[in-house]
């Protein structure tokens, strides 16, 4: 029974740190991390640490420092977040064909 207590929570903390991650937008583009397709995994381990795989439209983006950072801060802050760590990778590479139906919406690419 346990078992099924604990799944359930992690679904609901993924969720909870997606709605969370909708709410931080890439400064030059008006739409969110999320949509954008600019995270690429959350992990969240038994001690509700999390750590979030994400890259950035290009390894020369303006807020290569401060976006990672914003997302760290804003999942830290989550009450069943202990820890969150962002890393950083550019493999693959960010595309336009990683965002969302509704990203490409908003930016008229549909």
């Amino acid at each position: 029974m346990s078992e099924e207590t604990t799944t359930v929570d992690t679904e609901e903390l993924g969720e909870k740190i997606v709605r969370v991650l909708k709410t931080i937008y890439d400064p030059e583009i008006p739409v969110d991390v999320y949509e954008l397709g600019l995270i690429y995994d959350v992990m969240v381990n038994e001690d509700n640490e999390v750590k979030i795989l994400m890259t950035l439209t290009s390894p020369n983006c303006p807020v290569a420092e401060s976006l990672p950072a914003e997302v760290e801060e804003k999942v830290k802050s989550l009450d069943l977040v202990n820890d969150a760590h962002v890393e950083i990778t550019f493999d693959p590479p960010w595309t336009q064909e990683l965002m969302s139906e509704e990203a490409k919406l908003e930016l008229g690419f549909l």
